[in-house]
């Protein structure tokens, strides 16, 4: 880890440090977090480093890509919360944070119930997603923290506005809209829409969130109408949910037609090589997997869910449809099955707006100004431990 120097001294020529505390589950969470830790290895104003949460599944062999990469990267245990806030504690005595962001839940609480032990200056909750598993007591926490918080960070305009529905204060709720690298879809411009296979891709993992199972049903409806484009499951996550996707693929005999990939590091790649992504979901924040089929110049076809309703203009750069309904998602996909001319349109219109719109320079961007104004004076009273 590189050495952190007090801001007290000349700031002109010490980075300040920011922690980013987050899931060792390798979620789109995470995700942001490595790309904000990412904007900063050349910064002369900002150091970075990522703290993982241990999870039963966390990919260490992804962590080790990441040192690799030249990111500082600290592993807290997971099984415990009281032991995830000493070791959080442990870790922001050592090295001095001077900001502490706290992405997605629950890992916003015990951070920054570590960052208040610990007297960081400045904390930070990033809200990922539109509906998280609130019970009363744990909402009051996060009310409470959020008094000791300098800002409060909805991933979307969407997930802001479900922040000051659950009463966070609105002087401190934001939003950053999330970004993905742009660079590994170049190549939609010498991946002509017409010489890639009509299939589908949806790139999300099993979880209770996703709805896998949704999709396979539609597809179930287009074998019966004499359609039948494949479709490519990328992503690990669940073995209870991917099994319950298996499950009802083989009792609708679509095995012939639907791959589980698990976890894919080709994503990109599979998407520049099929026509359509779909993202069947029942809550989002602001999804980079329907950034990222965007990015590709795919026709999507995604739930309209709180998260993703504000990524697409119905008929222009892509299609909403009825969540958890198979027919309505059935009936966008023949709609593009049957005309190739416009889904190519689509996904013309879908990738310039990923361009103009979902490139991870502007999140990065306001991510790090944000860090740095806090450096300016700013009174907030902590609570005595």
């Amino acid at each position: 880890m590189r050495p952190h120097i007090e801001p007290s001294q000349n700031a002109k020529h010490h980075p300040i440090l920011v922690m980013h505390f987050v899931t060792g589950g390798f979620s789109g969470s995470t995700s942001v977090a490595i790309e904000l830790v990412k904007s900063t290895l050349n910064s002369d104003q900002i150091s970075s480093t990522l703290i993982l949460r241990k999870k039963t599944a966390t990919p260490f062999d992804r962590i080790e890509n990441l040192r690799t990469q030249k990111l500082d990267v600290e592993l807290v245990p997971g099984w415990s919360h009281i032991v995830t806030i000493i070791a959080l504690v442990k870790l922001f005595k050592k090295y001095k944070p001077d900001v502490v962001v706290c992405h997605g839940f629950s890992e916003h609480l015990w951070g920054r119930y570590a960052g208040l032990i610990a007297k960081v200056p400045h904390l930070i909750h990033v809200e990922h997603n539109s509906q998280e598993r609130y019970t009363w007591w744990k909402l009051a926490q996060a009310r409470w923290l959020a008094k000791f918080t300098d800002n409060i960070i909805g991933c979307s305009e969407g997930v802001r506005k479900v922040l000051l529905n659950l009463n966070f204060p609105a002087e401190k709720t934001i939003a950053i809209n999330n970004g993905i690298d742009l660079t590994p879809y170049n190549q939609a411009e010498t991946s002509p829409f017409q010489e890639r296979a009509p299939n589908i891709v949806m790139a999300a993992r099993f979880a209770k969130q996703k709805d896998h199972l949704t999709l396979i049903h539609a597809i179930a409806l287009l074998k019966q109408e004499n359609l039948f484009p494949h479709v490519y499951f990328a992503g690990a996550g669940s073995e209870r949910h991917m099994a319950a996707a298996k499950n009802l693929t083989e009792s609708l005999q679509l095995q012939n037609q639907i791959t589980f990939l698990g976890f894919c590091s080709t994503v990109p790649t599979l998407l520049l090589q099929n026509q359509i992504c779909v993202l069947s979901t029942h809550y989002e924040g602001m999804p980079l997997s329907l950034s990222e089929g965007m990015a590709a110049g795919c026709a999507v076809v995604a739930s309209a869910v709180v998260g993703v309703q504000e990524m697409i203009l119905h008929n222009i750069d892509g299609l909403l449809v009825e969540p958890r309904s198979p027919r309505a998602l059935a009936d966008a996909l023949a709609s593009l099955l049957t005309d190739p001319n416009r889904a190519e349109q689509l996904g013309k219109q879908a990738r310039e707006r990923a361009i103009n719109d979902l490139g991870i320079g502007k999140m990065t961007s306001a991510y790090n100004q944000l860090f740095l104004s806090l450096m300016r004076p700013k009174t907030i009273s902590a609570p005595k431990f």
